[in-house]
C-alpha cells in the first residue's frame, strides 16, 4: 500500500523518480523510489519524512491503511483534465478518507447495512418507470413530497461519505467504490468547493440513481440520461411541482422559473426540462426555450443561489466535523489531533472548545 501512495503521490506532485530523488533530504537515488513503489523496499524513517515533506502530504497519507484503494472512480470533470489533476484529486480524497474512517473507529462506528438493498433495480421500462421509482424511494424513507432540504445529509444518514474538497479546476467531482484494508467497502462522493448548490444537489442525486438503478437493460433508455430524468424527478417530484406551477400551461414567465428553481434547489435549466417532462409545458415550448432565452442557462445560471443563501446553507457535509467535535468532547482525541482532522487553526479548535468569555 505503501507503494502505491507513494507513486500517486509523486504522480500528483508531477515529478519523475529523479526528480523526486533530488528533492528528498537525506538524498536517495531514483532506484531506490522505484523500489520504494515496487514494494521491493521500504524507506528509513527519516527518509519517509523526507519523503512527505518533498511531496507535500502527510504521514498519514503515506502509510495510512484505511484506504486499500478507490475503484469504479466516475469523474465528473472538464475534458482537459490531466492524469495529474486526477491524482491530485484521488491523494486528496483518500488523505480524507483516512481520516474520515480514523474516527469513526475511535468512535466505535460501524458501518449500516446497505440502504438501497430493497430499492434497487437492474430494468428500466419507460422514463415513466424512473418516476415512479424516485417516489418508492421518497415513500420508503418517508420524505413526503416537499423540497429535499439538504442531499448530502440524506446520502449521509444512508451511509454514504460525502466530501467537500478543493478539487484541481478541471475536475468537478467524483464518486467511488472504497476498498479497506480491513472493514467492508464503502461509498464515497466528493464534490468540489467550487460547484455552485444548483449543481451540486442535482449531483448528488444523479449518484443517488446510480446506486438505485444500477442498469436500465433497455436500448431505447440510456444509463446516463435514466440518471438524470431520476434525480429531476427525485428532486422535483410532479405532484408538488403541479401545485406550484399548475398543469398544461401554455407558457411560463421568466419571473416563475426563477422563483421555482429557488423553491427545489435546482438549475433554470433542469427546472425547464422537469417542466417538460411531466407535461406542464410542451415539448415544443422547452426547445424553443432553449433555443432563445434559455441559451446559455446550461453554462451559466441566470439567478444563482448564493454561497449561504436558501439551500446553500445547508448543502454541505456535517457528519465529519461532528464526529471529530463529539471524540474530542469525550476526550478520545486531543486537540491538535482535532484541528489536524478539521484544517482548522489549534487556536480556533481551543476557542470553540470552551465558548465565548468575558474580556
Amino acid at each position: 500500500m505503501f507503494g502505491q501512495r507513494l507513486r500517486l503521490a509523486r504522480k500528483r506532485a508531477g515529478l519523475s523518480m529523479q526528480a523526486l530523488a533530488e528533492r528528498v533530504n537525506p538524498r536517495v537515488s531514483a532506484q531506490a523510489i522505484s523500489k520504494y513503489e515496487a514494494g521491493r523496499m521500504m524507506p528509513s524513517s527519516a527518509v519517509l519524512i523526507g519523503l512527505g515533506t518533498a511531496l507535500g502530504v502527510s504521514l498519514d497519507f503515506l502509510v495510512g491503511g484505511q484506504v486499500e484503494s478507490l475503484e469504479s472512480i466516475e469523474w465528473r470533470k472538464n475534458s482537459t483534465a490531466s492524469k495529474r489533476d486526477r491524482a491530485m484529486a484521488e491523494a486528496l480524497v483518500i488523505e480524507k478518507l483516512e481520516d474520515y474512517f480514523a474516527i469513526e473507529d475511535i468512535l466505535n462506528l460501524h458501518q449500516s447495512d446497505d440502504p438501497f438493498a430493497t430499492l434497487r433495480v437492474n430494468q428500466v421500462v419507460n422514463e415513466e418507470a424512473i418516476d415512479a421509482k424516485s417516489r418508492d424511494v421518497r415513500k420508503e424513507w418517508q420524505l413526503g413530497i416537499d423540497p429535499i432540504p439538504s442531499m448530502t445529509a440524506l446520502l449521509e444518514d444512508k451511509g454514504i461519505k460525502v466530501i467537500e474538497a478543493d478539487l484541481p479546476e478541471r475536475i468537478n467531482g467524483l464518486a467511488c467504490h472504497v476498498e479497506r484494508a480491513e472493514n467492508p467497502p464503502t461509498e464515497a462522493i466528493v464534490v468540489s468547493r467550487r460547484t455552485n448548490v444548483e449543481r451540486r444537489r442535482f449531483n448528488l442525486a444523479h449518484e443517488l440513481a446510480h446506486r438505485i438503478i444500477t442498469e436500465t437493460n433497455n436500448t431505447d433508455i440510456k444509463k446516463e440520461p435514466a440518471m438524470n430524468r431520476f434525480a429531476g424527478a427525485f428532486l422535483v417530484p410532479r405532484e408538488h411541482l403541479e401545485e406550484e406551477a399548475g398543469r398544461n400551461r401554455h407558457g411560463m414567465t421568466w419571473f416563475e422559473i426563477m422563483r421555482l428553481k429557488r423553491t427545489y434547489g435546482v438549475s433554470a435549466a433542469a427546472m425547464l426540462v422537469r417542466l417538460g417532462q411531466v407535461g406542464i409545458l410542451r415539448k415544443t415550448a422547452v426547445e424553443y426555450a432553449f433555443k432563445t432565452y434559455a441559451k446559455s442557462w446550461r453554462r451559466e445560471e441566470p439567478e444563482p443561489i448564493g454561497p449561504e443563501e436558501g439551500f446553500a446553507a445547508f448543502e454541505r457535509p456535517q457528519r465529519f466535523e461532528r464526529l471529530v467535535w463529539r471524540a474530542l468532547g469525550e476526550e478520545m482525541i486531543s486537540p491538535v489531533r482535532a484541528a489536524q482532522m478539521l484544517a482548522l487553526p489549534l487556536s480556533i479548535v481551543e476557542r470553540d472548545m470552551r465558548g465565548p468569555r468575558d474580556q
